[in-house]
Formats: structure tokens, sequence, C-alpha cells
């Protein structure tokens, strides 16, 4: 008896292991060959990067983002993709790079996402691509040239697995993801087009982990920008809150950003107030510069708060809308005041759809012996350029590269990571590539 129970503990162990390893690898012969690719062109991929990286395309550096797209036109064209540049003088950027490729009549049309610009413009110090081992460190080297760089390395996998000729794939890589231009209807009006054409979206920027872990991306939360204004009668400080004067600028700005705090709080909403101004005279300019004159004896006649809310779906986006506009329409005593909303980033939902995708994704993942990855909590991502089509087209984001410290000086990427993004996304794309569409588009 003793032997048995000894027996089933030691049977139990052993399947407990067991299904902590992934499952063996059941790759295809043309899978086992994108395998073998990624790992052959690795150097090569990693000077791509160096190249891309030391180009500095800060979304204002118009001649540099353009430059940039001069780079990817010449990969992607060595594919076999039709390459066209949109400028996009009319709100004030350089443009976008997009990209055709078809393949077989019928079958899924895979989109591609990612950006040529970064935050860091000509004037920053922090200008070139350094190599220190297994990592790197350079402006945009994660977000989101590192993004760039695993698209081309896994189209090249395909393309020399013979799995790219058949696909039907379009490649959006706009010029101003960082600092869209306006409106937003010229400006992702092309990606836009792109997402209702599209059978699935995949966007490549970067991989998040959490404790150790990759993590799956089904959901981006939006990203609002809102202006408050508050104004009031402005006078001596000593009849402040008196019937004739009323409660001034000031309280009456202050007075909605604490019912903000008291009554917008729910799941997966963030509100915050980044700029304030206040005084007889206030201002704030496009760059979130203020500019205030007063004094201490005199009620202020003028205040503004400039902020920002994030929302998980639209639904959400318009009742925390609504109910901000109430708040704000309360007005204090002897004060008005008006809150306005910018154009703004909507939100990727986390739908079937893209769970779906995340589960294709995890079967591609066992076969490469990876471990299976989680859902990524929306808190945990900033808006994306993916989130203008996820409302048309099931999307899965998060497979650029491994990076930490984006959009600050050090940003630096993981190198390793181009290896498993490129192998991931290779095979996923060809997969989803040999799937016949739903609907024609």
């Amino acid at each position: 008896m003793r032997r048995h129970l000894l027996a089933m503990a030691s049977a139990a162990m052993l399947a407990a292991m067991l299904a902590a390893v992934p499952a063996a690898a059941q790759l295809s012969p043309a899978e086992k060959v994108m395998d073998r690719t990624v790992d052959a062109r690795f150097e090569a991929s990693v000077a791509l990067l160096h190249k891309l990286v030391d180009q500095n395309s800060g979304t204002l550096n118009l001649d540099g983002v353009t430059k940039v797209g001069v780079m990817m036109r010449a990969e992607l064209e060595a594919l076999g993709f039709a390459v066209e540049w949109k400028p996009m003088a009319a709100v004030g950027r350089a443009g976008h790079l997009i990209a055709v490729h078809r393949g077989h009549p019928g079958r899924k049309r895979i989109l591609l996402i990612g950006h040529l610009d970064t935050v860091f413009e000509p004037g920053s110090p922090f200008q070139k691509f350094v190599r220190k081992g297994d990592f790197a460190e350079g402006p945009g080297v994660g977000d989101d040239k590192g993004g760039m760089v695993v698209i081309v390395a896994a189209l090249q996998a395909m393309k020399a697995a013979g799995t790219l000729d058949g696909a039907n794939i379009d490649i959006v890589l706009t010029g101003d993801e960082e600092d869209s231009g306006s409106p937003l209807t010229i400006a992702r009006a092309d990606l836009i087009a792109a997402g209702k054409r599209a059978d699935v979206a995949l966007d490549f920027e970067g991989l998040v982990t959490q404790d150790g872990n990759d993590m799956g991306s089904i959901a981006r939360r939006s990203a609002i920008d809102w202006t408050l204004t508050a104004t009031g009668k402005t006078g001596h400080s000593s009849l402040i809150f008196t019937p004739d004067q009323g409660d001034g600028a000031v309280n009456e700005l202050v007075r909605i950003l604490a019912a903000f705090r008291q009554e917008l709080p729910e799941p997966n909403l963030t509100f915050n107030a980044g700029v304030v101004a206040a005084g007889s005279s206030a201002s704030i300019d496009p760059s979130g510069t203020a500019a205030a004159a007063g004094k201490t004896n005199i009620i202020p006649a003028t205040a503004i708060a400039l902020g920002d809310f994030r929302t998980l779906s639209e639904e959400q986006t318009a009742r925390v809308r609504a109910k901000m506009e109430r708040i704000v329409a309360a007005h204090a005593p002897g004060t008005d005041a008006k809150i306005t909303f910018g154009e703004g980033y909507p939100a990727m939902a986390p739908t079937a759809g893209n769970k779906a995708l995340l589960a294709a994704l995890n079967h591609v993942n066992r076969d490469l012996g990876l471990a299976e990855m989680q859902p990524l909590d929306p808190l945990r991502r900033g808006a994306g350029d993916i989130s203008f089509v996820a409302s048309d087209v099931d999307s899965l984001a998060g497979l650029g590269t491994l990076s930490s410290g984006d959009h600050t000086p050090g940003e630096t990427v993981d190198l390793r990571s181009i290896r498993r993004q490129a192998k991931r996304a290779a095979i996923l794309i060809t997969r989803l590539s040999a799937e016949r569409a739903a609907t024609t588009r």
C-alpha cells in the first residue's frame, strides 16, 4: 500500500512537471524553415535596426521620418511589396508608408501596423544606436524601430519558406504615431481604410512582460484630451463667496476636479489633470506651457486645466464624457465653466475575436516550444494606432520587441526578442493567410 501511494505521488509529480513544460514542437516543414531563417538572419536584423535608429525620425523631423520611410521601402520592395508614400503635409506631418502584397484571392487579408517616428527630435542628446551584447540602446530602438525590424524579419522568413507568395498582406507604417497630425480624420484615413479591408490586424509595438512572462495584448485603452475652463467675477478677495461676487474661478475649477475624483471612478477608467493655470489672466498654449498673472488679494477671473481620460470601450467613453459634462454644468455661485474634448485615440476593446487571435498565437507558441501568453491587463498599455481599426477587424497588439525605458534617454531593447517575436509573427501570419476570408473585401 505504501509503495502504491508513493508510485501515485511520483506519477502526479511527473504529470505536473510535464504540464509546466511547453508541448513538443509541431512545426510544418515550411515553419521549420522560418524558424531557421530568423536565426540565420539575426545579425542582419540587428544591422537593419542599427541603421534605422541612427537616422533621427522625431515626429516633427519631417525629413528624418521620410528617410526612415525610404529605408523601409527598400526592405519591403525587395520582398515583392508594392509600396506607396502618402504625404501628410495637410496635417503638418511627413507621411505614411503603405505597402501591399497580393497572393491567393479569397484568402484572409492581414494588416500589419507599425510607425516610423519616435519621440526623440533632432535636439535630443540621445541619438545613436549602441550595442551592449544582447541589448542595445538608442532612440526608438524599441518603440517602434524594433517593431519594424520584427516585421521585416518575419516577412523574410516567410519568403524563404515560400509562404509569402500566397499571402495577402497590407502594411501601414505611420509617420506620426507619437504626435499625430490633426485632424485625425485625415491623419488616420489610410489606416482606417486598410482596417476596413482587412480580416486581421497585427500591431508591432512593443512586447510587454509580467513577472518574466511574455504577455498578449488583446485590448488597449483610449486616450482623449480635455480642456476645462472656469470663469468667475473678479474683485477684491474680501468679497469672495458673497452673493454679488460668487465663488471665483479657482474654486469652481477645484469643485469640478474634486467631483471628477468622487464621481467618475469605475473599472478600466483613468483620468488626470496634467496642467493647471489660474489668475486674473491665464492661458495654456498647445505645447502645455502655462502662463498666469494675479494677486493674492484679487479673486481670479479665469482657471484652466488640461487633462486626459482613458477607457476600454467606446461605450465607456460616451458614458464617462456625459458624466464629466454634467459635473461641469452644475456651476458654483457666480461662476461659469465649460469642457471641450479633443479628437483622441479610440479604445481597442477585448473582443471575442481578439481573444481568438491570442489563442491562435498560443498555438504557435506551443509549436515553437514557448510558454503560453496570458492576456495583458489593458491598464498596462497606452493608446496606439491599432485602436483606429479595432472596431472593424479582429486585432492583436504587442508583436514588436521587448524594451525598457521607452520615450526616455537610455531606451533599451532586448535584441534576443527579435528572434522569438519574428518567429511568432511569421508562423502566425502564414497560418492566418492560409485561411479563407469570411467575406469578400
